[in-house]
């Protein structure tokens, strides 16, 4: 199966490098990785360059203006630029385990779509993640327990994981608490949806739309909860002013049961 790993990123390079070195150090070669970046300086660049000289799959950077929030964008541009059968999404400032990308290949199956979860950690752990450089996606068990012991991160359940079973396919049919950094789905039905809808204006629910949309096209929610959890660096709260209009938009797609974006991937096919 050909995978492809599509990484949001918006003028954070240092979170960025650390989810870079994950991705590097995966128990697993084969994938491409694009970072799809929502409009940086050329520091992100840089490092995106920087990283690609060292890793041993293809690292891809792909840039679009920055005109405000748009990941959605973002990610369609990136999808419409790949070949791959299978598509994982992930955020900048989300740090893979060793065996994320190995996890969510074996977890995928035709039909479904999978979805991960995450510790989050503070604001003050994080701070100082960055400044050392912690390798995160190396540690064991025994180092997150211990910060947790300290308050470091919010929980440690998704760290323990579970053996395969039909709990997995359980999982339930709705779009809450599905979140684009640790979803994976076949290219095919993302295609099929068209993608992400660009038509959400600023922070907010372009993701659970996506969701939605696959749901209504028939594609099933699998989870992938204590298999492949990330661990998601502390950020300030994004500007929300376009929240409301946001969820009046999202009302209106669960309640028409329509699964293609208005404006979506095709426009950069």
């Amino acid at each position: 199966m050909n995978l492809a790993v599509i990484v949001t990123t918006y003028n954070r390079p240092d979170a960025l490098a650390l989810v870079l070195e994950g991705y590097l150090e995966q128990d697993t070669r084969g994938f491409e990785l694009i970072v799809a970046d929502d409009g940086s300086r050329d520091d992100t660049r840089e490092l995106v360059e920087d990283c690609a000289r060292r890793a041993p799959f293809p690292l891809h950077h792909l840039w679009q203006e920055d005109r405000g929030f748009r990941p959605g964008a973002a990610r369609n541009r990136a999808l419409a630029s790949t070949r791959a059968e299978y598509i994982l999404f992930s955020d900048g400032d989300c740090v893979p385990p060793r065996d994320f990308v190995a996890q969510h290949a074996r977890l995928a199956e035709p039909g479904y779509f999978l979805s991960g979860n995450r510790i989050l950690l503070t604001e003050a752990f994080t701070a100082r993640v960055l400044r050392e450089r912690l390798p995160l996606h190396a540690w064991g068990t025994g180092r997150w327990l211990a910060a947790w012991l300290r308050g470091g991160i919010n929980r440690c359940l998704p760290l323990f994981l579970l053996p395969d079973g039909g709990f997995r396919k359980r999982a339930p049919q709705q779009w809450k608490g599905v979140k684009t950094c640790n979803l994976s789905a076949w290219r095919s039905d993302l295609m099929r949806v068209n993608g992400f809808d660009e038509s959400y204006s600023g922070w907010g629910l372009e993701d659970s739309d996506l969701v939605i949309r696959l749901l209504h096209a028939g594609v099933r929610h699998k989870s992938a909860r204590f298999a492949a959890p990330v661990f998601h660096l502390w950020h300030r709260e994004h500007d929300r002013s376009r929240l409301t209009e946001n969820q009046q938009r999202l009302s209106a797609i669960i309640d028409s049961r329509r699964t293609e974006a208005v404006i979506g991937v095709t426009r950069y096919l």
